[in-house]
């Protein structure tokens, strides 16, 4: 089987945004409330936070938990993995997630100021300062036979489908909208010269658009 770049449970609003305006470390999505993006999840049996037994089953469990199937790697933009911009000015912060990250793979980060490498729990970071194309090959080989997924942010899926390197792609959009902030579309019509496109609607509220390469 070949080795497939996904996007898996992208959150968005209706209006095309990803995140707000003026992410900082005590606003990670800026103006943006986070919790009607991602209260979907949160609901479900399979949410990787749940401390207390119970959650919804069906399609939004059935997407939450295929976040993970398959996954050997994650690549994501430096505005995913922490708010700093430039040189970095220490290495004592690690990310948003604490001591046990969410991601379980090597990840690689993108960005223009390369620091060593580092692990948490059974989570390896490393930073790149490379071309799609060499970030996607070095996460395959991470990878092990595994798919690869694009965690983000917003610049760096944007990035990715214009090199033509994105195979598959689940988009989860909520019925709220953000205004401002960083956006993938203007419409997910925009997409369709390359994706073929099916939408899903849950009775969460949001809709699940699954993409696959033409």
């Amino acid at each position: 089987m070949p080795q497939l770049l996904r996007v898996q449970s992208f959150c968005l609003s209706r209006d095309g945004f990803g995140t707000g305006e003026g992410q900082s470390l005590e606003r990670p999505f800026g103006h943006a409330d986070p919790n009607p993006l991602f209260s979907w999840r949160a609901a479900t049996a399979s949410f990787h936070y749940r401390t207390e037994p119970g959650g919804t089953r069906g399609l939004d469990d059935y997407m939450t938990r295929d976040y993970d199937h398959n996954i050997g790697a994650e690549i994501m933009g430096r505005n995913k993995f922490g708010p700093q911009r430039g040189p970095w000015e220490n290495h004592d912060w690690q990310g948003w997630w604490g001591d046990n990250p969410p991601f379980h793979t090597p990840v690689f980060v993108l960005t223009h100021h390369e620091r060593p490498s580092f692990t948490l729990a059974d989570t390896t970071f490393h930073f790149l300062d490379a071309p799609p194309a060499e970030a996607l090959a070095r996460a395959k080989e991470a990878a092990a036979g595994r798919d690869v997924r694009l965690g983000g942010g917003v610049a760096t899926i944007r990035e990715f489908i214009e090199a033509d390197l994105v195979d598959t792609m689940h988009i989860a959009v909520a019925p709220v909208d953000l205004g401002r902030g960083e956006r993938l579309w203007e419409s997910h019509t925009e997409l369709l010269d390359r994706f073929h496109l099916e939408s899903v609607p849950s009775p969460s509220g949001v809709t699940h658009l699954l993409f696959w390469r033409r």
